[in-house]
């Protein structure tokens, strides 16, 4: 995960495998979802100052159809980044990645008029993001 663009050969090399059966593992995970893409990671700051924003939302009530109609309408943003069904205090957590403060606040107008169901929501404007990982730690979380 963290260098998709290892050649099949350093892979191979890596985890102790000769390169026709490791490309042809590489191959499996593929066809079986396990490796589900591969991208590169960009440095926004370098281009935009960017705003980042986590967004809580509690729906009005919890009917299958309001639950489904918000998840759809949030696919339909690209500033969604992520998009969490969350249990406790709230139902959503959205991430967004907006132009500006005033993108942010466009967005979230626009919402509230659709008629989603939002009862209230909570904006949490990223000042740092000290952590940022893109790999997860598979050790940890494998069974032994």
């Amino acid at each position: 995960m963290k260098n998709g663009r290892i050649s099949n050969v350093r892979l191979s090399e890596h985890v102790g495998l000769s390169a026709s059966p490791c490309i042809q593992r590489v191959k499996r995970m593929e066809a079986a979802g396990i490796i589900s893409g591969y991208g590169a990671f960009l440095d926004l700051s370098k281009v935009s100052q960017p705003v980042t924003v986590f967004t809580e939302f509690t729906l009005s009530d919890h009917r299958r159809e309001l639950f489904s109609r918000f998840e759809q309408e949030m696919g339909r943003i690209p500033q969604v980044t992520e998009c969490h069904l969350i249990s406790g205090g709230y139902d959503y957590l959205v991430k967004f990645t907006a132009r500006n403060v005033s993108d942010y606040h466009e967005i979230i107008e626009g919402l509230q008029d659709r008629n989603l169901g939002i009862s209230q929501y909570f904006s949490y404007i990223v000042i740092k993001s000290p952590i940022e990982r893109h790999a997860i730690p598979l050790k940890a979380l494998m069974d032994d």
